[in-house]
């Protein structure tokens, strides 16, 4: 699959054109958006990546749409949990909810840019090292032990851990101890002064980067052209901002969502590993020759186990909340 210049240089125009819309038609104003906005500007969206993998299908061929399905459905379901995190960090600052959607957007571009340099570094090691897959695919098994384990069921803002980056900003920049409406800076004293608005803005995005650590190496693990991880990428996260206000309540009731996650993860991760094993070079593996009787996972298997994980992850969270709902219901008064 060759990507011309021009296409990459087109997509990359077109992400940064959607993000413009964004702030002129609905963040421009602050204001909460309703659940019919919401939903309506959802599945504009999804919309567009479908007909986005449509014509890559029809240009590229079933083989490269199906990687890109496959790499959006997984990356917009790791986009789901990765909203209990941004929900938390909202609740850690305070975040006036009128302005939340501005704080989402400014942090999704500055996550775009810093995943398009991971995609980039990623590409060139996979390139040039293929032993890579052997690393992406344990850190992806790590990963979905670990993710298996965690707890979304709290949302105390002491479940909120500053990276170094934010660290860092907040000790060159003085910084208000209050908002000022959704100004980013303000002067006091004779002094320019960043508000908390900018701290959380770096807080989203700066965060986002540490789930890219599983999510990337996840895509990679269905496709191995950067054009692709991108676009999965730059899809997934612009119909983050009208995702977070969709769900809302929802979230806390997908109780098996982590779960869920944590198998895709592991599914691509082994994936990973086998497609390192047909193109092994390490000398302490088989003598440093291609491993033949490695079996191949195909795309359309990645989709089925994708798609019906989350189907299952979904349908059990949700009877499982019902249940626990009703349970309470019928307790008797003491």
């Amino acid at each position: 699959m060759g990507v011309p210049t021009w296409v990459w240089a087109a997509t990359i125009v077109g992400v940064l054109g959607l993000i413009v819309f964004d702030f002129y038609g609905h963040i421009r104003t602050p204001h909460a958006p309703a659940f019919r906005e919401s939903a309506i500007w959802s599945a504009v969206y999804i919309a567009l990546a479908v007909l986005f993998g449509a014509g890559m299908t029809l240009v590229w061929g079933t083989g490269h749409g199906g990687e890109f399905f496959a790499g959006y459905i997984t990356e917009w379901s790791l986009s789901v949990d990765n909203l209990f995190v941004f929900l938390i960090i909202m609740t850690r600052f305070a975040v006036p909810r009128a302005h939340q959607q501005k704080v989402l957007l400014v942090g999704i571009a500055i996550a775009l840019f810093l995943r398009g340099m991971f995609i980039w570094a990623g590409a060139a090691a996979i390139a040039e090292f293929s032993w890579v897959f052997y690393v992406f695919g344990a850190f992806l098994i790590y990963t979905s032990v670990k993710l298996a384990r965690e707890d979304h069921d709290s949302e105390e803002p002491s479940d909120y851990h500053e990276n170094a980056l934010l660290g860092l900003v907040r000790r060159i920049l003085p910084t208000t101890p209050d908002y000022h409406e959704d100004r980013l800076t303000v002067v006091r004293g004779g002094r320019r002064l960043v508000t908390p608005m900018l701290i959380v803005m770096v807080a989203i995005g700066s965060t986002d980067l540490l789930f890219a650590l599983d999510s990337i190496p996840a895509i990679f693990g269905l496709t191995k052209e950067p054009y692709i991880v991108f676009a999965t990428n730059a899809f997934a996260l612009l119909g983050l901002r009208q995702l977070y206000f969709l769900l809302g309540g929802l979230l806390r009731r997908l109780v098996y969502l982590s779960e869920g996650l944590s198998v895709i993860l592991a599914f691509i991760g082994v994936k990973l590993v086998l497609e390192a094993l047909h193109t092994n070079e390490l000398p302490f593996i088989n003598g440093g020759q291609p491993v033949a009787w490695a079996p191949e996972i195909p795309i359309w298997l990645s989709l089925i186990v994708i798609l019906g994980t989350l189907t299952v992850a979904t349908v059990a969270s949700l009877i499982s909340t019902r249940r626990a709902d009703q349970a309470v219901e019928v307790q008797p008064l003491p």
